[in-house]
């Protein structure tokens, strides 16, 4: 006679089932069944909640649905632009997020998606009294109030193959955002990534396509007079058989994937740049990759290349070096926010002085050990900035500001993605990969990411929405088209930026 298996000893072996899933469709299968065993599920029916202003997201999402099935449009389009925020209500809490494996409190989920069919519904209607430019129009101003997602790749030397996995991860579950910035290692991933269109990106995940034997040790001689252990020739080859050739303006355009490097000045009096298709339309991407590359000690400082007039490749800024972009940027949030209307960052984050400090902890016994360490680095940021206050014009103050520049660095997002990182790994770090070793980073990378995928759609939902349909209208708007329904054509159409 077979006896029924104890909720408790279910639990447990899908716990390791999780573990195994091969794939995020598994894996979210078994993650919403454990929802339901452990009271996840019942939590999100729920409406009632401390941590969000549930009545007002209520009364939001029931208004927005009449609306939308009156065929109200001038209406509709009046109380979306003044009523959707990205965070409207506290929808937006960490806290929401921690309570169910797979999404958070549906009556959130269902306001969401609600916003997003109204979208689409006023996008593909057909409304006599608003007119395409009208749509346009109101498309543009209310999608900047809204902003827009970006993805972060941080710097950390071979750790940084890990954000491979987190891009495959995205891309294959529609999420990918458009906007994506990397530093060090983060740059060469982003690169990869930007420069190939929808079409081409899947052959960044097959280890066996990649080139990263990027390390490759130099003499004594060489070494002292370089001041860099490492050849940068080996880490060009890698970066010309694993990045598209041009400018951040010609990759711009040719995928529509904006682009983000950042670099560090190797000289005094200059600042960390963040080099894209509007700050620096020219630069070779491949060139900017490798300066953002060159970690002091290890690769020398990196003499930026452009396209000229003609198109010839050409100095840029002849005199100026730059070095490592993780030493003074490695998250550009600030700029990003300036330049492309970002407030929503999803940060994959390896470096190997960070991640030990970010790691999720929810025991009081962990959040006394959280609150340790941030009033420990609070002290140290506060006594780095005296201590450059009276070495700024000695030898040593260079050394102090980079220290200074790595403690004052914001490191986490709005949703932050993080590696288990392993001694073996961090012993490794300069260290050629395998395919083998590439095949592990992808698949951590993955794991990493599919808990954070329902969050990420649902806090990116909108603005997603405003991107595809703005890019929907500039390919049909001059053509009629008739109501078919809240759904516009196409899955991920190209957004004008």
């Amino acid at each position: 006679m077979r006896t029924a298996t104890s909720p408790k000893k279910l639990i447990a072996n899908r716990l390791k089932d999780l573990e195994e899933a091969p794939d995020y469709a598994t894996w979210r299968e078994i993650a919403a069944e454990l929802d339901h065993l452990e009271g996840g599920e019942s939590w999100k029916q729920d409406e009632v909640s401390d941590d969000f202003d549930y009545l007002l997201i209520r009364e939001r999402l029931a208004q927005m649905r009449e609306l939308r099935r009156a065929g109200d449009v001038r209406r509709l389009t009046h109380d979306l632009a003044e009523g959707l925020h990205g965070n409207l209500g506290n929808t937006a809490n960490p806290l929401l997020y921690c309570y169910s494996r797979v999404g958070t409190k549906q009556l959130i989920e269902d306001y969401v998606e609600e916003a997003a069919r109204c979208l689409d519904y006023i996008c593909v209607g057909d409304f006599p009294d608003f007119s395409a430019a009208e749509k346009v129009l109101f498309f543009k101003r209310t999608g900047t109030s809204f902003g827009r997602s970006a993805l972060l790749l941080s710097g950390g030397a071979t750790l940084g193959m890990f954000h491979l996995g987190v891009i495959k991860a995205m891309f294959e579950a529609g999420i990918l955002p458009r906007v994506i910035s990397g530093s060090s290692a983060g740059s060469i991933i982003a690169a990869m990534a930007c420069t190939r269109t929808d079409e081409e990106l899947p052959q960044i995940f097959d280890p066996h396509n990649l080139n990263v034997q990027a390390f490759q040790g130099v003499s004594l001689r060489q070494a002292l007079k370089h001041k860099s252990l490492m050849d940068p020739g080996l880490l060009q080859d890698c970066l010309n058989r694993n990045v598209h050739a041009g400018s951040f303006l010609e990759s711009f355009e040719r995928t529509r994937r904006i682009l983000g490097v950042t670099v560090s000045p190797a000289e005094p009096n200059q600042q960390a740049r963040l080099l894209n298709y509007l700050t620096a339309p020219n630069v070779v991407v491949r060139s900017a990759v490798m300066a953002s590359c060159a970690v002091p000690g290890v690769f020398p400082p990196v003499m930026l290349e452009a396209l000229d007039y003609s198109g010839d490749t050409v100095p840029y800024m002849r005199s100026k070096r730059w070095v490592d972009g993780s030493i003074a940027n490695d998250l550009p949030m600030l700029r990003l926010a300036r330049l492309h209307n970002v407030n929503h960052y999803i940060v994959s984050q390896t470096n190997p002085h960070v991640v030990p400090f970010m790691r999720e902890q929810s025991s009081p016994k962990r959040g006394l050990v959280r609150f340790a360490r941030e009033l420990a680095s609070v002290t140290g940021r506060e006594a780095l900035k005296v201590a450059h206050q009276y070495s700024s014009s000695h030898p040593g103050g260079r050394i102090v500001d980079a220290l200074n520049d790595i403690l004052q660095q914001r490191y986490s997002g709005d949703v932050s993605i993080l590696p288990r990182q392993t001694p073996g790994q961090l012993m490794r770090m300069f260290s050629n990969l395998t395919a083998g070793d590439l095949q592990r980073y992808l698949r951590e990378g993955e794991r990493a990411t599919w808990p954070k995928i329902e969050r990420i759609r649902t806090q990116t939902r909108i603005s997603r929405a405003f991107e595809d349909c703005l890019a929907w209208l500039k390919d049909n708007g001059l053509r009629r088209t008739p109501a078919t329904g809240t759904r516009h054509p196409g899955s991920r159409l190209q957004a004008v930026s």
